[in-house]
């Protein structure tokens, strides 16, 4: 999508009456999926900057906070409980060097938390998404199954759905262990990954979120103005969630149609490049990013029939 007009796949983009430059924005927001509200805070605050750093806006000028207090809750609980979320939120766009300058709250029934983002760009400082070359690999730079290591962590508690859905598949201690890894992904920030898609020649990229990698992948391929189709062939995947989504039939992971929050982003760049990206990513994140996918040619010369596939029998990578 060409920056004369107003928005993106992930961001909106607006030209600015200063010539040359340009006002990128983001909103998002959720409920919350944990039980520690500090802990929640921050993954809202990953999720909101997400968005921006798949353009490759590393710097983010301003953030906003968008926030409701549950009126379900007794007064006393929801005051800890809305500070400590305010407060995760607020130290991790610390952490992003940048500041929360304001926002709005509300009372709800559901505790709420998310926000907007912004920056002012030149054109050199952000990358559009519709860039990918067919040549092209994905890279991946968190793993996938937040959603089922979240769930299953809330079944550790009801011994009925723990008999049910996971006995016998993995411990309470294997479950746990599940869990922390989808935390560490959540929190942490893709800052690092947005600051070397530029140093790399990244052609584009989105975040992977509620849509799942599928439907992550499929709205970047249909955003893409040449014909061209992705085609993954490697899943990495948060240890023992794969075989969770194997017995329960619930989450369709292997699908790639599995929900994620503040996940990963998949990133097109040249395969000459992706190697070394992975590895400098590593380094800065002490995590693993993965490639995994290609870019090849569409069956259809028509680019709104570009389509975004999993092999049937993909490489499943622990992580």
């Amino acid at each position: 999508m060409g920056v004369d007009n107003v928005g993106s796949m992930d961001c909106a983009v607006q030209p600015l009456r200063q010539k040359g430059l340009f006002m990128i924005s983001t909103t998002d927001y959720f409920y919350p999926l944990i039980d520690d509200p500090y802990v929640q805070g921050m993954i809202g605050a990953a999720n909101v900057l997400s968005d921006m750093y798949s353009m490759g806006v590393a710097n983010i000028d301003n953030v906003l906070m968008i926030l409701a207090a549950s009126v379900d809750m007794p007064k006393v609980d929801r005051d800890i409980v809305t500070t400590l979320m305010m407060k995760g939120f607020r130290d991790q766009v610390h952490i992003a060097e940048s500041a929360v300058t304001g926002g709005q709250s509300v009372l709800n029934p559901w505790p709420i938390i998310g926000g907007t983002a912004m920056s002012i760009c030149s054109k050199e400082e952000f990358i559009e998404p519709g860039g990918a070359q067919i040549g092209d690999v994905l890279v991946l730079t968190k793993p996938l199954g937040t959603q089922v290591a979240v769930i299953l962590n809330q079944w550790k508690y009801i011994d009925e759905k723990w008999a049910l859905r996971a006995e016998g598949v993995l411990t309470k201690e294997e479950a746990e262990e599940a869990y922390e890894t989808a935390i560490d992904g959540m929190v942490r920030l893709n800052r690092n990954a947005a600051r070397l898609m530029h140093q790399y020649e990244a052609h584009g990229a989105t975040d992977v979120t509620g849509f799942g990698l599928l439907g992550h992948s499929n709205n970047m391929v249909q955003n893409q103005p040449r014909p061209l189709q992705f085609r993954i062939h490697t899943l990495p995947i948060i240890k023992y969630m794969d075989v969770i989504d194997e017995k329960n039939k619930l989450f369709n992971l292997l699908l790639g149609k599995s929900a994620e929050t503040s996940g990963g982003l998949l990133i097109a760049m040249p395969r000459a490049k992706a190697e070394a990206f992975c590895t400098e990513l590593e380094r800065l994140d002490g995590k693993p990013a993965w490639i995994i996918a290609d870019v090849l040619p569409s069956d259809s010369e028509d680019p709104l029939k570009n389509v975004s596939i999993i092999d049937p029998q993909p490489k499943i990578i622990s992580a």
